[in-house]
């Protein structure tokens, strides 16, 4: 099975508030995005992997008027589009994978809840920091969540890497510097505990 067919299976017969990764509020990734300054009318923000996540209706609450939701599953899109309803139409909704993915825009707010961390080759790794690069502004902001150490070791079935700040950091490289971290104990629907760690970096010029 292809990672595209994975996921819309993960969540085909699923509601959106019953996989393990559903957060009835995103509180830790809007607080990190309220400390980014980041303005709600003239600022770009994606949320990659963001598929049935909350996170869009939140920000379309805040104001934010220039959203993006990457992900590479068909059906997790479709979820938050139906919740959404007319609101929809306000989102430029992107379906593809990560490492695969081109744009020319540049984007002044990048979000990554639990993406990152299943790139378990160096090369795809390598992809997506060339491509968080290229995509965020100078001075641009970057926060990315991922298994903890001592956190999960697979997710969905895969296997995943799990990261600290040093261990983030390092992968990331010296273009971007670590601002703020906020540790997580995510509680999943069936209530099991997932360590998580939310970064928070911005981009240098």
């Amino acid at each position: 099975m292809n990672k595209k067919s994975h996921w819309d299976s993960a969540y085909e017969g699923e509601s959106g508030s019953e996989v393990s990764w559903f957060q009835s509020k995103p509180e830790r990734s809007l607080k990190l995005i309220a400390h980014s300054g980041v303005s709600p009318q003239s600022g770009r923000v994606i949320d990659v992997g963001g598929g049935a996540s909350l996170l869009v209706d939140y920000l379309i609450h805040d104001g934010f008027e220039n959203i993006t939701v990457l992900d590479i599953s068909s059906v997790a899109l479709r979820t938050a589009q139906e919740r959404l309803g007319e609101c929809a139409k306000l989102i430029d909704w992107v379906e593809a994978d990560i490492i695969q993915f081109q744009t020319t825009e540049q984007f002044d707010l990048w979000h990554d809840r639990a993406v990152f961390h299943f790139l378990t080759q160096a090369s795809e790794r390598k992809r997506y920091i060339d491509l968080l690069y290229q995509s965020i502004k100078p001075g641009g902001h970057v926060i990315i969540a991922a298994f903890a150490i001592g956190g999960p070791k697979k997710c969905s079935g895969l296997n995943i890497i799990q990261y600290n700040a040093t261990k983030l950091s390092q992968e990331l490289g010296e273009q971007f510097t670590l601002i703020e971290q906020e540790d997580e104990m995510h509680i999943t629907p069936s209530r099991n505990e997932q360590a998580f760690g939310y970064y928070y970096f911005k981009r240098e010029g």
